[in-house]
């Protein structure tokens, strides 16, 4: 069989099986990421694939959804029978990289300024970026952007949490970079355009040079002698300027329609003996503003994709002055739209402003998107990832909420979480009339029984038995309601108050229970409990009793309280235990 042919079925295979999952219509993106990721050898080739992986689903989509079917049916049998279990569950895949072929190879870039930890709105850039270059094999690097000693301070804890944080998700660069040590390439560069022409030391007023950009005209000190320009220039390097007195300008066409365009600036001075920087001191006072020190690194490093947030389109347009001057080929591009998550602040200067009002105690508290405070509570990095290749590189806006976390978050921990019973905020019910003790062993998980079971006793003393209970619970019993007690017995309720339950053994059939639509609620013997308190994500806390068991499970596993939800296990004492809640 040739290569052709073999490369056909495959896609055959491929874009069936896509249109068997949406409706008799297979897409290009999916189909394409699919075959890629299967046989990676093919990247070097996507010129002659893509048009075929187009060819034959134009094909395919012809076909009716049966005529598809009996294909696959034919053809692919076991492949059917496998999709039949993923239906509607298909893992997506990101659509391809354009123009790949016109670089060696590709690399991606992510770029975090050091003034804080990172959350879940850097997330889209990371993993994207780390995404990508995997599945080109290419090389993915993390750049710190720390030229701003001044307002954006960065701070030295910052780069070491950045980079646990990036271990946390799996998303270790192959190299990292940073722009604090490449001053002096950044004023060769700005030393180019200026010899050139094609950039000017400005000493105007902030408010004529705007004045004099609104009205699409040269400022003061646009046309000076280039030797004029290059001796102002030595001044802001050797102190004779002060901050704010001169700064580099990239010339751009005056009449573009966005002013913020118009000889944008590259450099400027920063008094670093009041301002210091965290790596490098008061060693220099001129810094590159970001788009001459991104525009110049994404080259040098050899970025081929920049993939952003579409807030950035300004700066390709700006960027793309100074390419032109030194003869580069600007990067490919991805701009995505904004993410919101309904209910978290993704705005690290909101958070950076509440955390220095004392809103926040800690970078780690549970109300914030932090990827530490989302380690601390139990989100895994799987979850991150799963939530942004589904979100992809779309271009408009989206908003999420946290139960889109959640969703596949519990899709990971559910199979492995062991199950616990928590009492919250436990009342006391006195069961009476029961006939003898009872024993009651409850699987450890429900779905792996080889993983034993937790085993309850409950002794009876002339009749009667005591239990501790969720207050939660007991606020909804009313007089005469049948209750079951999980894996227990069925009892009907006398009395129900605030200071405890009094009812009376009914029987020991589920079935009767179920009969009634009997709640189910989960229970502890009253002589036993470990105290335990649960962290909730509004910072709020539930104390209560977990069962004996739960002394063992180690700091840092995830389990399941039943009918509360899953949570994380922070610290743990002889005498309490505490936990961070995830979800339900």
């Amino acid at each position: 069989m040739s290569f052709d042919t073999q490369l056909k079925k495959s896609i055959e295979k491929i874009a069936l099986l896509n249109a068997h999952l949406h409706n008799g219509r297979a897409r290009k993106a999916p189909v394409l990421g699919k075959l890629l990721s299967e046989q990676p050898h093919l990247k070097k080739k996507i010129k002659h694939v893509t048009p075929l992986v187009e060819e034959i689903i134009l094909t395919i989509n012809k076909l009716s959804p049966r005529a598809q079917r009996t294909r696959l049916e034919e053809a692919w049998p076991e492949a059917l029978s496998h999709s039949k279990k993923k239906r509607g569950k298909e893992e997506k895949t990101l659509p391809p990289l354009e123009n790949i072929d016109a670089f060696e190879s590709v690399t991606t870039r992510f770029s975090p300024n050091p003034d804080a930890p990172l959350h879940l709105g850097s997330a889209r850039a990371i993993i994207l970026c780390k995404e990508y270059a995997d599945l080109y094999k290419g090389r993915f690097i993390v750049r710190f952007e720390d030229t701003d000693p001044k307002q954006k301070r960065p701070q030295l804890e910052f780069y070491k949490a950045i980079k646990e944080d990036l271990i946390w998700l799996n998303s270790q660069p192959d190299a990292y970079f940073y722009q604090s040590d490449r001053l002096q390439i950044y004023y060769e560069h700005a030393e180019r355009l200026l010899r050139a022409g094609n950039a000017y030391v400005c000493t105007c007023k902030p408010l004529l040079f705007r004045q004099a950009v609104s009205d699409k005209k040269p400022c003061d000190c646009r046309d000076m002698d280039t030797s004029e320009h290059l001796n102002r220039w030595e001044s802001m390097l050797n102190g004779t300027y002060l901050e704010g007195e001169a700064v580099v300008r990239v010339k751009t066409d005056l009449n573009h329609p966005n002013p913020a365009v118009r000889d944008w600036p590259a450099l400027r001075i920063v008094d670093t003996e009041k301002h210091p920087h965290p790596r490098a001191g008061n060693k220099y006072r001129v810094w590159p503003l970001y788009n001459l020190a991104c525009g110049v690194d994404d080259h040098l490093l050899g970025v081929s994709h920049i993939i952003r947030g579409k807030e950035h389109l300004t700066n390709q347009t700006r960027q793309e002055f100074m390419y032109k001057y030194f003869g580069w080929r600007y990067p490919e591009t991805i701009h995505y739209g904004r993410m919101k998550i309904v209910g978290a602040s993704l705005s690290k200067s909101e958070i950076l402003r509440q955390m220095r009002t004392g809103v926040y105690k800690s970078w780690d508290d549970p109300r914030l998107a932090t990827f530490v405070a989302l380690r601390r509570r139990g989100i895994q990095p799987e979850a991150i990832k799963r939530l942004i290749i589904d979100v992809g590189p779309k271009t408009h806006d989206i908003t999420l909420s946290w139960e889109n976390l959640y969703a596949h978050n519990r899709r990971i921990v559910e199979p492995y979480a062991d199950r616990f019973f928590f009492i919250d905020h436990p009342v006391q019910m006195t069961v009476n009339e029961v006939p003898r003790d009872f024993r009651s062993e409850i699987p450890v998980h429900p779905e792996h029984r080889d993983r034993g079971v937790r085993v309850f006793t409950i002794k009876e003393t002339d009749g009667v038995a005591s239990l501790s209970i969720a207050t939660s619970d007991s606020e909804r019993m009313e007089r005469g309601q049948l209750i079951r007690l999980m894996e227990l017995f069925n009892v009907q309720i006398r009395k129900s108050s605030d200071k405890g339950v009094t009812s009376i053994f009914h029987s020991e059939e589920y079935e009767k229970a179920r009969a009634a639509k009997a709640p189910l609620i989960h229970w502890l013997p009253s002589d036993m409990g470990i105290k335990c308190r649960v962290i909730l994500p509004d910072a709020s806390i539930a104390e209560g009793l977990v069962e004996p068991g739960f002394r063992e499970i180690e700091a840092g596993n995830i389990v399941q309280f039943e009918r509360f939800g899953f949570v994380r296990i922070d610290t743990r004492s002889s005498r309490l235990i505490t936990v961070y809640f995830c979800h339900r």
